[in-house]
């Protein structure tokens, strides 16, 4: 067993939980629902997977692959949150750390969280890949995972619509 650092990222936001939904999900194209598998099982070969997973990108470049509405089940005990959890990414990304150690396939694709707090406020989180990743004390897949650190931020800072982070 060994112990390492994972460097939490939220984004606030002075959009409504709504509008930073839809800013995400505009921006994320959607392969939810067994659409992955479907698409893995009709492809002929690399050349036309790659083709099929391109046209599912938004234009962050990744896409969703699931989407948990924890608002919508805490309601059923009364509880009043906004809250979803998103599971995104892109093969097409994540072989670019896979193909140098199998375990990052613990945390890609990734998860992303946007929740609306007490007070109104509507956040985005989730935790840095790089950081997760730093357990395997591997330089390629840091430096793959930083690239993807950057398109997550780059993706998360544009839904939320704000430069601000904690």
């Amino acid at each position: 067993m060994s112990a390492y650092s994972v460097e939490h990222i939220e984004h606030r936001s002075q959009r409504s939980f709504e509008e930073v939904v839809a800013a995400f999900e505009g921006a994320t194209g959607e392969i939810e629902n067994g659409a992955f598998a479907e698409e893995l099982a009709a492809s002929k070969d690399k050349d036309d997977f790659e083709q099929r997973i391109r046209g599912h990108e938004g234009d962050s470049g990744f896409m969703r692959f699931q989407m948990l509405d924890h608002g919508a089940w805490l309601a059923l005990y009364g509880d009043h949150a906004k809250c979803r959890l998103y599971i995104l990414g892109n093969p097409l990304i994540a072989r670019t750390m896979l193909r140098h150690d199998l375990r990052v396939g613990l945390n890609v694709p990734v998860r992303l969280i946007i929740y609306e707090t007490t007070t109104g406020e509507a956040r985005i989180a989730y935790d840095q890949p790089s950081s997760l990743m730093s357990r395997l004390d591997n330089p390629a897949v840091a430096a793959a995972a930083a690239k993807l650190d950057a398109k997550l931020f780059a993706l998360a800072l544009g839904a939320a619509g704000a430069e601000t982070t904690s």
